[in-house]
């Protein structure tokens, strides 16, 4: 998959928790990471992070560090 496009979806996910408390936010976008993400999906993150993690957010990085 284009990592464009998971970036945006980790991005969106991630805002979607961007109220709770910063750990908290962390760890539901992880959890919804692991729950509805192909691992191939999930390998393809970890390995955009792995190159710099261009146009991540900071919650979504710190997620992607999570998995």
């Amino acid at each position: 998959m284009d990592s464009n496009k998971l970036v945006h979806m980790a991005n969106q996910i991630a805002l979607a928790f961007r109220l709770q408390p910063r750990d908290e936010a962390v760890k539901l976008t992880a959890e919804h990471l692991k729950a509805f993400w192909s691992p191939q999906m999930r390998q393809e993150l970890q390995a955009h992070v792995a190159a710099g993690g261009a146009g991540l957010e900071p919650l979504a990085k710190d997620a992607v560090a999570k998995l």
